[in-house]
């Protein structure tokens, strides 16, 4: 039984009624995809004018699991700390309890209203979850960072944002009170953790919540109102803000969860990916929960990957998705596979960055599984996949997911031939796609330069093959991706170029096999650093570049030059030195 049965059989609120005549459906038992190509060409999603992801599918969730309507046992989410050894499993009913409270924490605690902007830096503990909830029911704009940022990017994204609310743990306060009083926006500070840890000038989270009702009204939102910011990193600037509305995450990400990663509410999904990343949106709050699966989550303070802790953890829980970045998958694979035992594991999605073929020989050959690759990007959801019943080409990243047409353009937005490398774009005119963000904040002359004629331009260069195979070139512009971790190169430079010892600098990609890439500086020192000792200004410089922004972003190799490639207009040409590193003619 879908969900409309459900509504037409029960009692109907003003919001059950929306749902009902927006189209919007249960996938009470998952979603059967006998045809493919059929689907892709034939398959479209419609924004309707009032949505709300928390209403529309996490309290029709809740409902259905109240009346026995979802069959299964799985909780909604599960939640694993590994150094308390503690546990907490929830229903998509405590989800809907806990998060009105919340709502109502934000609204009367902290002052906050509709389409006011909080900036929330938290890890992997359940109040990351409780509090997007909660601001997407207030229609307040959340922004999750990572908690790698420090000072100066913190600054930077409560200016530009204009946040109202940060809400973080006990160890980033000292980061947050660097630079509260130079952010005029910046009226209330949020710190999680106990009543203990509270500093001067900052509420406690859990004596808000405990203060606040349940009983909270969900704002009824157009699906064009915002919702989320991500920052994403450019190569001109600092990282620009990205908005999402409420229809093109929380609608848009059906399709993330129908093709990409086939959820059924008995699913047990487990994403790698950081709190500070559209990635965890995307895998770790709307596509399970629209689907009605259980989110998995494990918390542990150890900041390096361990790709045997994951590898035991996949053995000793009934965890049957797992979405892991390439580089994670590389680490795994060197391990002996064949020694682990996953009693319920079945399905895994690589995304973040492009998949080595020779890591998905590596790992079918040692679980027996298939690695299913998805394409897409922080501006969108996932444009391009491979589920299981499409052949696997090596190399390709699959199909454009149904309710997208990708193409494959030249400079002037034409469509090249099949077999021809141009600009990856997606087709927004007439109609747009709805998972398609609304465009970059306050920065018009950005969001105009992402489009060219009918089309949606990705930043990346490919080509598509006789069969609809769409297959990932490289960035055509300087970001760097290690890790997964997108990064621009203007962001590693202008913290370099605070140190004295350095004129110039230019940072690019260079290859790595465990990161896919990393990030290496070229750089042109000034007169009294000319005899200096290389290798131990190099650690300087890596240790400097850490305590100015997030430490993942430091140049992992150094090179030390006379002068620069430039143009004739001065500029430094990134691409010379790009080519040199990876040994491109």
């Amino acid at each position: 039984m879908d969900s409309d049965s459900l509504l037409r059989r029960r009692d109907l609120d003003r919001g059950d009624v929306e749902v009902r005549s927006r189209g919007i459906q249960l996938a009470l038992s998952g979603h059967d995809i006998s045809n493919y190509e059929q689907e892709r060409k034939n398959v479209t999603l419609e924004a309707p004018q009032y949505f709300n992801f928390a209403r529309d599918f996490l309290d029709q969730w809740a409902k259905a699991e109240q009346n026995g309507l979802r069959q299964t046992s799985t909780p909604a989410f599960w939640w694993v700390d590994e150094d308390s050894q503690k546990e907490l499993k929830l229903s998509f009913q405590d989800l809907s309890n806990i998060s009105k409270r919340v709502a109502n924490a934000l609204v009367q605690g902290c002052g906050l209203t509709r389409q006011d902007v909080v900036i929330i830096i938290l890890p992997k503990i359940p109040e990351w979850w409780f509090l997007h909830l909660a601001c997407i029911r207030a229609d307040i704009t959340s922004s999750a960072g990572t908690m790698l940022l420090r000072s100066k990017d913190i600054h930077h994204r409560l200016t530009l944002s204009k946040a109202k609310c940060i809400i973080t743990t006990p160890d980033m306060v000292q980061y947050v009170d660097q630079v509260a009083d130079e952010c005029e926006s910046l009226q209330t500070k949020v710190v999680v953790g106990t009543v203990s840890e509270t500093s001067p000038g900052w509420k406690n989270y859990g004596q808000l919540v405990e203060k606040a009702s349940s009983d909270f009204e969900c704002v009824n939102t157009k699906s064009s109102d915002p919702m989320m910011i991500f920052f994403t990193s450019g190569t001109t600037g600092a990282p620009k803000m990205a908005e999402h509305t409420h229809s093109s995450y929380g609608l848009g990400h059906l399709l993330t969860a129908r093709y990409m990663l086939q959820l059924k509410p008995e699913s047990i999904f487990w994403n790698l990916a950081d709190t500070g990343w559209a990635k965890t949106a995307y895998s770790s709050l709307f596509s399970p929960w629209i689907h009605g699966s259980c989110v998995f989550i494990r918390n542990t303070h150890v900041a390096k990957f361990d790709p045997t802790d994951v590898l035991t953890h996949l053995s000793k829980f009934p965890i049957t998705h797992l979405c892991s970045s390439p580089t994670a998958l590389r680490l795994m694979v060197q391990q002996k596979l064949e020694s682990y035992k996953f009693n319920a594991l079945y399905y895994t999605v690589a995304a973040g960055e492009p998949l080595n073929p020779e890591v998905v020989e590596m790992w079918t050959k040692g679980t027996g599984l298939d690695i299913y690759e998805g394409y897409g990007q922080t501006e969108t959801t996932v444009v391009c996949n491979r589920p299981p019943n499409l052949a696997y080409k090596p190399g390709s990243t699959g199909k454009s997911t149904p309710g997208y047409e990708v193409q494959i353009l030249d400079d002037e937005g034409n469509i090249v031939e099949r077999g021809t490398e141009g600009n990856i774009g997606i087709h927004c005119k007439p109609k747009r796609p709805v998972g398609l963000f609304a465009g970059y904040l306050n920065n018009p002359e950005k969001t105009a330069a992402s489009f060219c004629g009918d089309f949606y331009l990705l930043g990346d260069r490919g080509f598509m093959d006789e069969d609809d195979y769409v297959y990932f070139v490289g960035r055509s512009d300087d970001i760097i991706i290690s890790s997964g971790y997108r990064i621009g190169p203007f962001e590693v430079e202008s913290a370099l170029l605070e140190h004295p010892a350095v004129t110039e600098s230019a940072v690019v990609s260079s290859p790595d096999e465990v990161r896919g890439e990393i990030v290496k500086a070229f750089i042109t020192l000034s007169a009294e650093y000319a005899g200096c000792d290389q290798l131990k200004l190099t650690k300087e410089l890596q240790e400097f570049v850490k305590t100015l922004t997030a430490p993942y972003k430091y140049p992992r190799k150094i090179e030390f030059v006379k002068e620069l490639p430039k143009t004739i207009s001065g500029k430094i040409r990134r691409v010379e030195l790009r080519n040199k590193e990876w040994q491109i003619d």
